[in-house]
């Protein structure tokens, strides 16, 4: 009997694409990284954001570790910066930034903490012990309770005034969300006695839980987004009076500069302390402010995708930021181009101080230059005095020979007379000792 023959397994697809970059994959995956929750209403969403400086991810799952049925997590896990836990009655969503660190629980509303309930204690409710909230790792800056109900909106009046009585303070803003009102959201941005903030938002009936997942989320990053601009304000506040000091200070040395009244080294110790104070500012401080920039700016974006509806009788969120939040970030705007300008303006004073340091040096190379010339000039007229003296004395040798020389004769008997003949030979000594200088002059001249 005939042997199946095995099958030929197929053959690699060949490669249509060149080799992938190291990052495509992460980038691409970078917009799937932080999906939106899945919220089934009434609900109750708990978020907490700490700034996670000096806190790792070894310590967030540490204390991740301490959740029910989570014993297994290892910071591999928490690689991706994004971690939603499923957990008995709830779910936990875990997101760390560059930052701070967010944590946002999902569990049933409360029974009694419905629309038209009058300032619900929501916290005795809370699926997570207090312990496990009070020892997340890092600071906290932001902590909201944020209520999803439903409700008809045909009438907002009406539940504007049952959301007062649920906050169980006057709202500061609220307003209706999207184009077709398909939302309400009321809050007071008041900060309770529990340390967490109040929002309520009511949808229609038939609401999908991706819609109240995209509502929340909305709302609870303006939130923290907010926040997070806003720490830019007390930095700009501590560093006002510095920059106004060094200003004046500023303003004091470019006046010394103009009328002279200082020396050029005091002026330069001067302003070199200054630049290194303004240096060391802008290094310290130029991160936050840019920082604040980008959260402002999506605070700005958040507000422009809740698309918002006016209530009548109270303020919208975006009218609220924009009274409230716009002078802060102004005041850190305003903050940020004093501390550019300063360090600008110390640049051009020490510029002008160092030509008018490299003008006065030019002055001196040239007085100096004007002293080595008249030195100069000394010399040669020395040197031309010296020559002249040098010839008489050469001169004055080679005759005295001349007249040895014609002793010497006459003492053999050579009819000469010494003094006669030393006397004729002078002009002729002279002439050959000026000569013989000459040729050695004009031999080192062609030297050089």
């Amino acid at each position: 009997m005939d042997m199946p023959s095995p099958q030929t397994p197929p053959a690699a697809a060949a490669p249509v694409l060149p080799p992938d970059d190291a990052w495509r994959a992460t980038l691409h995956n970078e917009v799937h990284a932080r999906p939106s929750a899945r919220i089934h209403l009434p609900a109750l969403v708990v978020f907490l954001a700490v700034y996670n400086d000096g806190v790792d991810r070894e310590q967030e799952c540490e204390h991740l570790r301490r959740l029910p049925g989570q014993a297994g997590l290892c910071p591999e896990d928490l690689s991706g910066n994004f971690l939603r836990l499923r957990l008995p009655g709830c779910t936990l969503k875990w997101e760390r930034h560059t930052e701070f660190t967010r944590y946002s629980l999902v569990q049933p509303l409360p029974e009694g903490a419905a629309l038209g309930s009058e300032d619900p204690d929501l916290l005795p409710h809370l699926i997570l012990p207090p312990e496990w909230w009070a020892g997340v790792p890092g600071r906290t800056f932001c902590a909201i309770k944020l209520a999803m109900v439903h409700g008809d909106l045909s009438e907002p009046g009406q539940r504007l005034l049952e959301a007062r009585r649920w906050l169980g303070a006057p709202p500061v803003v609220a307003s209706l969300l999207g184009s077709q009102a398909h939302s309400m959201v009321v809050t007071d941005f008041a900060l309770r006695d529990s340390g967490f903030e109040r929002m309520l938002v009511v949808l229609p009936p038939g609401t999908s839980e991706t819609r109240a997942g995209r509502v929340s989320a909305r709302l609870l990053e303006l939130e923290t987004y907010r926040l997070m601009a806003l720490r830019g304000l007390p930095v700009a506040k501590a560093l006002s009076p510095e920059l106004a000091q060094a200003e004046r200070q500023l303003a004091d040395t470019t006046a010394d500069l103009e009328r002279k009244s200082s020396s050029d080294q005091v002026m330069l110790d001067t302003l070199v302390s200054l630049a290194a104070r303004v240096e060391k500012a802008m290094a310290q401080h130029v991160y936050r402010f840019s920082a604040t920039r980008a959260y402002d700016t999506l605070v700005s974006q958040r507000i422009a995708e809740l698309r918002e509806r006016p209530i009548p009788g109270t303020q919208t969120i975006g009218e609220f930021m924009q009274r409230r939040l716009s002078p802060a970030m102004a005041t850190v705007a305003s903050t940020e181009r004093r501390l550019t300008s300063l360090s600008e303006r110390v640049a051009r004073t020490s510029a002008l101080l160092r030509t008018r340091v490299d003008i006065a040096t030019e002055v001196q190379n040239q007085q100096l230059l004007e002293k080595l010339t008249r030195g100069q000039e000394l010399q040669l007229r020395l040197q031309s005095t010296v020559e002249g003296l040098s010839i008489a004395a050469i001169s004055y040798y080679v005759v005295s020979l001349v007249l040895y020389g014609a002793k010497a004769l006459k003492t053999a008997g050579v009819p000469i007379h010494p003094e006669l003949a030393a006397g004729a030979s002078i002009p002729l000594v002279l002439w050959g000792v000026w000569n013989t200088t000459r040729r050695i002059h004009a031999k080192l001249h062609v030297g050089h």
